[in-house]
């Protein structure tokens, strides 16, 4: 029950009606098996099988549609109506029909404190208390949301608050990173710590979560007959504004601050933006970023998006286990395992997998779909899992030669890339494979510790 209170509030509004006599707070998370990360390198325990003469079946099975319906009890709009200027930067409402001014809108009564004080975050109504929260004017609050800009979207890269660059992707095309300028950046920064880091993701989700990495995200596929791979494409820019509206409503924030709070972790590139090249027609695949979404380079993006994929996390989890496998999610990147009696399921169960993502608004990446048996190098997120997790020879390899020429010709000879803390850069990728593997990590260090960092 507890541990999917998020899940409940998050699909079905609040824990209870606003005129039931029922105000008791609801009950702290319990522990579920996904919360006990096994023992380091060692394979989870074997369950019994549930899996009674399942194979695949000429006809497509198909899921019953779930129907959301939300239970947040909205305020009448004429109690929302007032002759007086609630607060600083309120909506007028305006008849849709005719243009008639009606007065102010209040849109700070409807939040939830109950959930509020659940997740122990700080009680925001206002514009005005989130710019006390954030500790800076609400007029500059208020210029960090293009508020003078229609459908919030700056008119020119100057007055954007992001910063825009293009990389290209290992499997072809482009990846637009939009980084935040330092005032948005510091607002952002005090969102992430202050409200989303005390929201827990689904046990499911080791990418970006506090205790949790790429280490937790493959143990559970340690020593498993075969590996199922999935991706979802454009993680970051599927999940648009209203989500992130609904998100934030979700933890009992009123409309009004959560508009704001979305208006400030969510991005729409300028009209005058360009791609990385000038081929034509290359705009309608700027389109996505017109919209306001999630930015790859914010530092609120990546647990916006992990509360984002919380149905999905569960119903993805729930599915697992009905076919006696483990479910993980590391970002974008989605993985199954199982044993043998698993695999002629197979074909059944990867069209339910992507009914379930696309009914929750993401894309499944059908090229980057794989099934790896245990005769194949089992990776997970980098991670080799066929017998015990590990790093992959090649990448070991290629740190032991990055290693082995800065000691012979100078570190000076291999920083390529022109990095700033050369050092420090492989300090980490050598701290990376120890955690995988110790013996392999003690010897690289050995390499590092007798390296000259003045040639």
């Amino acid at each position: 029950m507890g541990l999917f209170d998020f899940l409940s509030r998050l699909i079905f509004g609040s824990p209870a009606s606003h005129d039931s006599a029922a105000d008791v707070p609801p009950t702290a998370p319990e522990p579920s098996r996904a919360d006990a990360a096994p023992k380091h390198n060692s394979p989870p325990p074997k369950r019994p099988s549930r899996i009674k003469n399942r194979t695949s079946s000429t006809r497509p099975v198909r899921l019953v549609p779930l129907r959301y319906v939300g239970s947040l009890v909205r305020t009448p709009q004429q109690q929302e109506l007032t002759a007086e200027k609630p607060y600083p930067f309120a909506s007028r409402n305006l008849n849709p029909r005719t243009g008639e001014d009606l007065g102010w809108l209040d849109l700070s009564t409807d939040g939830d404190e109950r959930w509020l004080q659940y997740y122990s975050l700080p009680i925001l109504k206002t514009p005005t208390d989130l710019a006390t929260f954030l500790g800076i004017p609400v007029g500059r609050l208020a210029w960090l949301t293009q508020r003078r800009h229609s459908n919030y979207r700056p008119a020119t890269i100057r007055e954007s608050h992001y910063h825009y660059r293009w990389i290209t992707k290992r499997s072809g095309g482009h990846r637009l990173i939009e980084a935040p300028k330092q005032q948005l950046k510091q607002v952002q920064q005090k969102i992430l710590s202050g409200i989303l880091d005390r929201v827990p993701a689904h046990p499911s989700a080791h990418g970006f979560v506090a205790g949790r990495s790429i280490l937790t995200n493959a143990q559970a596929h340690v020593g498993k007959r075969f590996l199922l791979k999935l991706d979802l494409e454009d993680f970051y820019t599927t999940v648009r504004y209203r989500r992130v509206v609904a998100i934030f409503r979700s933890l009992g924030y009123s409309r009004e601050v959560a508009l704001w709070l979305s208006r400030l972790t969510t991005s729409a590139v300028p009209r005058e933006f360009v791609g990385p090249d000038s081929r034509p027609g290359w705009h309608h695949s700027l389109s996505r970023y017109a919209l306001l979404h999630l930015p790859q380079g914010a530092p609120t993006s990546p647990a916006l998006a992990n509360l984002s994929a919380y149905a999905l996390d569960v119903r993805l989890a729930g599915i697992a286990d009905a076919y006696d496998m483990d479910y993980s999610r590391y970002a974008d990147d989605l993985t199954f395992s199982g044993e043998g009696r698993s695999i002629p399921a197979l074909q059944e169960f990867v069209p339910l997998v992507q009914q379930i993502i696309r009914a929750e608004r993401f894309r499944p990446n059908r090229s980057k779909r794989r099934v790896v048996r245990d005769s194949q190098r089992q990776i997970v997120a980098g991670v080799v899992v066929n017998e015990r997790t590990n790093v992959a020879r090649k990448d070991y390899d290629l740190l032991k030669a990055i290693l082995h020429n800065c000691m012979r010709e100078g570190p000076s000879s291999q920083n390529r890339y022109n990095l700033e803390n050369f050092a420090e850069h492989l300090r980490g990728r050598i701290a990376h494979v120890t955690q995988l593997n110790p013996e392999r990590g003690a010897k690289l260090l050995e390499m590092y510790l007798r390296i000259d960092w003045n040639c």
